[in-house]
Parts: structure tokens; C-alpha cells; sequence
């Protein structure tokens, strides 16, 4: 039952509790050691239209595997991955400053790209594509993790102005 109150269903990452949690402890651990935290905000692109297209059913699908390929692209056992909501997804990432984690942004903007699912919905790419947002911060007793989250979403939206599928690094423009 435990296992149930932290993770979510279709995906089998971490929801958005667990989350919370754990982004909490590794900042205060990384406080203490004075390391960056970084942090990817991911979004499917144009999620909606593939619903539309191709089914809720479909689209549960497409969840399940790009939670499988966000999973996959983590070496390194303290990197976990959790389900934001909806589409989006985050990634956390201990001990990783901005360049490491746009690294690791591109790794699994390429592991999706690598699946090649087609996707009517989507007028660039024609297939399954992410948008990418990257933060990094030395966690200190005056900043919080919910700032992190707000500085990677608002590099996400501006991977999305900028085009969507690609990375943006935080005051990357």
C-alpha cells in the first residue's frame, strides 16, 4: 500500500507527493554539502492533439513509455524521476549543476526522439517530441525547492516559445 501513496499508476515513477518528498531531503542534504540540485521539467508536446488523434487509451500508452524512457536515461542511482501531472514530468538530479543536467535533458530528448512514434497531431515533428526545462541551484536556507521548480518550468516554457522540442537552460536565451 505504501508503494501505492508514492508512486502513480500508469507512469511507475514517483508522484508528484513523493516528489515533494524527496526533492525536500535532497536539498537539505545538499545544503549541507554545499552541491548543486538540478532539476528537469519535461512536457510532451502537443499531448492534447494526440488524445484527440489517437485516444485516451493511446495516450496512457505514450505516458507509460516515455515514463519508461525518462526512467532509463538516469545512470546514477540518486537521479530519480517522478510524474508531475498530465503530461509533465520532472527529474531530479543531486549533485548536478546546469550543465550536467542539460546533459542529461538532451539524453532523453534523444532516447524519445529515438522511439520515433508517429503523431499526426504534432505540425513540425510529426511524431512524439518533449520540451525540456533545465535549473540548478546550490540549495542555502533562503531559497526553497519550490523556486527550483518555478526557474526549470519557466526555462520549460521557453523550450516551448523557442519551438518545442529542445532543451532550455535557466537564462539560457
Amino acid at each position: 500500500m505504501l508503494k501505492l501513496a508514492r508512486h502513480d499508476m500508469l507512469s511507475g515513477l514517483a508522484n508528484r507527493r513523493e516528489l515533494e518528498r524527496r526533492l525536500e531531503l535532497e536539498w537539505d542534504r545538499l545544503r549541507r554539502d554545499e552541491k548543486p540540485l538540478g532539476v528537469v521539467f519535461a512536457d510532451i508536446d502537443y499531448f492534447k492533439a494526440y488524445n484527440d488523434a489517437y485516444g485516451h487509451a493511446a495516450g496512457d500508452r505514450i505516458l507509460a513509455r516515455v515514463s519508461e524512457t525518462l526512467r532509463a536515461s538516469l545512470l546514477r542511482p540518486a537521479d530519480f524521476a517522478a510524474r508531475y501531472g498530465g503530461e509533465e514530468f520532472v527529474l531530479v538530479l543531486p549533485d548536478t549543476d546546469e550543465v550536467g543536467a542539460a546533459d542529461v535533458a538532451r539524453r532523453v530528448l534523444e532516447a524519445v526522439d529515438a522511439l520515433a512514434i508517429p503523431h499526426s497531431g504534432s505540425p513540425e515533428f510529426g511524431r512524439i517530441t518533449l520540451s525540456l526545462g533545465v535549473a540548478s541551484t546550490v540549495p542555502d536556507a533562503g531559497g526553497s525547492t519550490d523556486a527550483l521548480l518555478d526557474l526549470a518550468d519557466r526555462a520549460l516554457y521557453g523550450a516551448k516559445r523557442g519551438g518545442r522540442h529542445r532543451v532550455h537552460v535557466t537564462g539560457g536565451d
